[in-house]
C-alpha cells in the first residue's frame, strides 16, 4: 500500500510538473515591473530568445558539470568551505553594487521595529494598526529590532544576515542531496556550487522581509526529518521540530512543511517503528505552535496588547478572496479585498468572515465552469514558470520608482536604490542586462522543471522513491497557492527542493547520454 502511494505522488507531481514545460512552450510568464508594472503577464513565447537560451544554458551546464566532477579528488573540508565563501563574496558584491532600498511591506516592518526600538511604540497592534491586520508579520519585526540594537542601524547590517540565511540554505540544500544519495561513488559537488550560484537566492538578499529567513529554516527542517527518517534518532527530530516551528514563525506556510512531515513520517512507520512514529508527530505538533504561544504570552503580560493577537486580525478570507480573481487570476486585487476588511467590516474578524465568504461565493457562482478553469491554469502556470521570483521587482529594484508607472499599494513600489552607480546604471528600466537576465533566469527554471520530470519518471520506473518527502513539500505549494492570492516570490521557499530534484534529473541525464554511450563503444571496440 505504502508503494502504491509513494507511486501516486511521484505521478501528481509528474503530471503538474508537464504541464509546466508543455505551457512554458507556448506561454511566457513574465514580472517586468519597469514595462508592466505590478501584474502578472502571459504572453505568447517568445522562440527566437527562448532556444538560443536554452542551448546555451544547456552546454555550459554540461561544461561547468564537467569541471566539478574533476573537484572529486579534493576534500569536502575545503571544497565547501571555498565554494560557500565565493558565493559569501558574490552576494555582498550585489548588495553594494544594487543597493536596493525596502519599500512597501518591507519598509513597513522595519518602521515598526525602530518605533519598537526607539520609542517603546507598540500601536501597530491596535485596531488598524499593521501588526492588528497581520500579527504573523510581528517575529520579522521582532527580528530586526533586535539587529538594530546590537547592529549600527544601517540597511547593509540587515541584507548581510540575509547573505548568512541564504548561505545556510546553500549548505543544506547540498546535505540534503547527500543524504537522498547515499551511495553515489560522486562527491556531488556540482549541486552544492548550482545552489552558491543560483541567481534568485543571490539577488533576493536585497529585500528585507522573512523569506530568505524562513527558507533557511525550513530548507534547514527538511534536512533534519531526512536523517530522522534513516537514523530514527530523537535528535534529529526535535531539531526539525524547532527548525520549522521557527520557520513557521517568519512565514506561516511551515504548516505545509509540517502536513509533508508528518506524513513523510506516516508513510515510513513501518521503518520508524509505530511508538516512535506517532511520538514523532506529536513532538513536531507541540512544537510547532510554541513560537505562537510564547509571543501571546509576552504581548499580553508586557500590556502591549489588550486582546489575544489575531482575535481581530485579517481572516484567512481575505487571501482565498483575493485568490479568485479572473482577470488578475489570484494575483494582487489593488485594495479591493483589505477594503472589504478595513471598510466594510471595521477591522471586525467575525464580520469580515461572513463578507468574505459571501463575495466568494457570488465569484463563483457568476463565473462559468469555462472562466475558472482558465483562471485556475494561468494562475498555476504563471505562479510556477516565472521562474524569477520576482527578482526584478525585490532583488534589482529600481531607480526611477517614482513614476507613474505600475503603482500599487503606496506609490512607487519597484524598490529605488540608496545610490546608484554604473551597474544600477546598466540595469536601469528595460536595458538589455535586465532584459537578458530574466530570461536566463527564466529559462533556467524552465530546464529545472525538465530534469525535474526525468528524475521523477526514473523514479516510477525503477521503484525508488527516496525524495518523497520533497515532493509532498511541493505538491503542498501547489495545492495551497490554488486557492490563496499569489505571487511567484511565495513559492521561494521551495526553490531548494527544486534545486535538488533537477541536478538530480541533469546527473541521470548526464550519465544516460555520455557514460552509457561510452560503455557501448568500449563494449564493441573489446568484441573486436
Amino acid at each position: 500500500m505504502s508503494k502504491v502511494i509513494h507511486k501516486s505522488l511521484y505521478f501528481i507531481l509528474l503530471v503538474f510538473v508537464g504541464v509546466f514545460i508543455v505551457s512554458s512552450l507556448f506561454v511566457r510568464a513574465q514580472y517586468n515591473y519597469t514595462l508592466y508594472g505590478d501584474n502578472p503577464i502571459l504572453g505568447t513565447q517568445q522562440w527566437s530568445i527562448f532556444i538560443p537560451v536554452i542551448v546555451l544554458l544547456l552546454v555550459s551546464g554540461v561544461g561547468l558539470y564537467r569541471l566539478c566532477l574533476k573537484l572529486n579528488k579534493y576534500s569536502p573540508k575545503v571544497v565547501i568551505p571555498v565554494v560557500l565563501l565565493c558565493s559569501l563574496g558574490i552576494q555582498i558584491l550585489i548588495i553594494f553594487v544594487l543597493p536596493r532600498v525596502p519599500t512597501d511591506d518591507s519598509q513597513t516592518v522595519l518602521s515598526l521595529a525602530m518605533n519598537m526600538l526607539y520609542d517603546q511604540d507598540y500601536s501597530s497592534f491596535e485596531t488598524g494598526g499593521y501588526l492588528h491586520m497581520f500579527p504573523f508579520n510581528f517575529s520579522t519585526v521582532l527580528y530586526l529590532k533586535t539587529l538594530l540594537y546590537l547592529f549600527p542601524d544601517n540597511y547593509l547590517v540587515i541584507k548581510l544576515f540575509n547573505i548568512l540565511f541564504s548561505t545556510v540554505t546553500t549548505l543544506m540544500i547540498y546535505l540534503i542531496y547527500k543524504q537522498l544519495n547515499t551511495k553515489s561513488a560522486d562527491r556531488d559537488y556540482g549541486v552544492l556550487i548550482f545552489a552558491a550560484t543560483y541567481l534568485p537566492s543571490l539577488f533576493l538578499n536585497n529585500l528585507i522581509y522573512n523569506d530568505v529567513i524562513a527558507t533557511a529554516f525550513l530548507t534547514s527542517c527538511l534536512y533534519f526529518l531526512i536523517r530522522f527518517v534513516r537514523e530514527k534518532s530523537w535528535q534529529t527530530i526535535v531539531s526539525a521540530a524547532i527548525l520549522l516551528a521557527i520557520g513557521n514563525g517568519f512565514r506561516s506556510i511551515g504548516v505545509i512543511v509540517l502536513i509533508a512531515a508528518m506524513l513523510t513520517i506516516l508513510l515510513n512507520m513501518r521503518s520508524i517503528g509505530f511508538k516512535k512514529g506517532i511520538a514523532s508527530i506529536f513532538v513536531l505538533a507541540i512544537l510547532f505552535n510554541v513560537p505562537g504561544w510564547t509571543q501571546n504570552a509576552v504581548l499580553k503580560s508586557s500590556g502591549a496588547v489588550n486582546e489575544p493577537v489575531g482575535e481581530n486580525s485579517a481572516p484567512v478570507y481575505m487571501w482565498l478572496n483575493m485568490g479568485i480573481n479572473l482577470k488578475r487570476f489570484g494575483f494582487w486585487d489593488n485594495m479591493e479585498s483589505y477594503q472589504i476588511y478595513q471598510r466594510e467590516a471595521n477591522y471586525n474578524k467575525a464580520e469580515s468572515t461572513e463578507l468574505y465568504k459571501q463575495e466568494i461565493e457570488r465569484k463563483l457562482s457568476e463565473a462559468s465552469l469555462s472562466d475558472l478553469a482558465q483562471m485556475y491554469y494561468k494562475k498555476i502556470i504563471w505562479t510556477w514558470t516565472e521562474g524569477t521570483y520576482q527578482m526584478d521587482r525585490y532583488g534589482i529594484g529600481n531607480e526611477n520608482s517614482s513614476s507613474g508607472v505600475g503603482r500599487g499599494r503606496a506609490g512607487g513600489i519597484a524598490g529605488s536604490y540608496s545610490y546608484t552607480n554604473a551597474v544600477t546604471d546598466l540595469f536601469q528600466g528595460d536595458s538589455v542586462y535586465r532584459i537578458g537576465l530574466l530570461w536566463v533566469v527564466y529559462v533556467m527554471n524552465f530546464m529545472m522543471y525538465c530534469f525535474i520530470f526525468i528524475r521523477v519518471i526514473g523514479g516510477i520506473r525503477r521503484k525508488r522513491y527516496d525524495e518523497v518527502s520533497l515532493i509532498l513539500v511541493i505538491l503542498g505549494f501547489i495545492g495551497f497557492y490554488i486557492l490563496w492570492e499569489i505571487k511567484s516570490r511565495y513559492i521561494y521557499p521551495v526553490y531548494p527542493l527544486l534545486v535538488v530534484l533537477s541536478y538530480m534529473g541533469f546527473k541521470d541525464a548526464y550519465n544516460f547520454m555520455f557514460h552509457r554511450k561510452l560503455g557501448w563503444e568500449r563494449s564493441s571496440l573489446g568484441k573486436r
